[in-house]
């Protein structure tokens, strides 16, 4: 069975990655969209939040699964038997910064990264521009999938 990982903190959920997650079951026979735990990081939505946004968006998709994880991406694939990291590319500085996670985890694993380009309406969309958005009032309901609603 082929298996990726899906990795991100999904706070929240995007219509980019949504686009990704969409075109990698076309490649994958089981996706696991794995949110990362970080207690550094201070998010705007809970984990159970974030889980349902995705679970939500999902549901009719039975080839995903949505897991939490702690530390290193690799150990999670090794314990999940995934041998792929599925990551979206926006931009070339995406690229930079995500080849070097890829280098990095080959170093450590056997585990392939695998990237998708966003498809050009949505690589402008970042969780960081919706949070900004959310918290400034604005309309960004054409910038994550339905289940994405705040109250």
């Amino acid at each position: 069975m082929k298996r990726a990982i899906f990795p991100g903190s999904f706070d929240p959920l995007t219509l980019g990655h949504f686009d990704i997650i969409m075109r990698g079951i076309t490649l994958f026979d089981e996706i696991i969209i794995a949110i990362g735990v970080n207690s550094e990081k201070k998010y705007m939505f809970t984990l159970e939040q974030r889980m349902e946004f995705i679970s939500k968006a999902f549901l009719n998709e039975p080839k995903i699964k949505v897991r939490t994880y702690e530390g290193l991406t690799v150990d999670f694939c090794k314990k999940m038997e995934a041998n792929f990291i599925l990551r979206g590319l926006r931009n070339p500085a995406d690229f930079e910064f995500e080849k070097a996670i890829a280098h990095t985890n080959r170093k450590l694993s056997e585990i392939e990264t695998v990237f998708l380009l966003t498809s050009s309406g949505k690589s402008y969309i970042s969780s960081s521009i919706v949070r900004d958005v959310i918290r400034n009032g604005g309309d960004y309901t054409g910038l994550v999938p339905e289940t994405v609603r705040v109250p």
